[in-house]
């Protein structure tokens, strides 16, 4: 019965990583250095694209990435008490949170730590990060004498920033796209954007920067900026 509610809160977490997932770390809006092709688990946080338009004279767009949430199942049944008694970076208070937190310094990263023997990996600016450090997760594991498989690792959340230097009429955009987006200033100054396809949600602001969340790859989240981007250049400030 335990494990049955574990698995359900686990599933309840990566589909709504905007409720259980640390806030998004400040963005570096700095333009960084071009970066070359990334390879399958990219390492770098950055990526340089060409904005739809570049050949009429329009600028590269720089994306950070700032958070990648991933999961990788130990395949073994784990004594979360144990491990927190026998190690120093751990958290563990059954009363308030049925999971384990253990934190890494390098990489800056925290993971959620479950009996089933599930791990959810948070914070790192890359997938290799995020790839390093569920490994590290994993070998302090095996350290405490646990037999475990590393397996089954995905990426379940690509958090990115990016700054299109231009400032958006985000009422206009709210209007003639109200089926995609909400828009409510009191609560919160930025459109709230629900794309269909790719399947990822973006939050607009007026001077132009956008996050992406909810996508578990770069493509997809270069896919968004491609279809959004027209959109949004329509909706520029004079």
């Amino acid at each position: 019965m335990e494990q049955k509610q574990t698995d359900v809160h686990l599933r309840a977490m990566l589909n709504s990583p905007a409720r259980f997932t640390p806030a998004v770390p400040t963005p570096d809006w700095s333009a960084g250095p071009a970066v070359p092709p990334s390879p399958q688990i990219p390492g770098k946080s950055n990526m340089i694209v060409a904005t739809p338009g570049s050949a009429a004279g329009e600028p590269h767009t720089n994306i950070t990435i700032q958070n990648c949430v991933t999961t990788v199942d130990l395949n073994t049944k784990l004594d979360l008490a144990l491990i927190n008694a026998r190690t120093r970076n751990s958290e563990y208070n059954p009363a308030r949170f049925h999971g384990l937190i253990m934190r890494l310094r390098d990489p800056r990263t925290t993971a959620l730590i479950f009996q089933t023997g599930k791990i959810v990996c948070t914070g790192a600016k890359s997938e290799q990060d995020a790839l390093l450090a569920s490994k590290k997760f994993a070998r302090i594991i095996q350290k405490l004498g646990f037999d475990i498989k590393f397996d089954n690792f995905k990426i379940q959340n690509l958090v990115a920033t990016c700054d299109l230097r231009f400032p958006i009429k985000l009422e206009s955009l709210s209007l003639l796209h109200g089926q995609f987006c909400s828009y409510e200033p009191e609560l919160f100054p930025g459109i709230i954007y629900r794309m269909i396809k790719p399947h990822l949600c973006l939050l607009i602001f007026v001077n132009g920067k956008i996050v992406f969340t909810g996508s578990k790859s770069r493509e997809g989240i270069k896919e968004s900026l491609d279809n959004i981007y027209p959109i949004l250049r329509s909706f520029k400030k004079n």
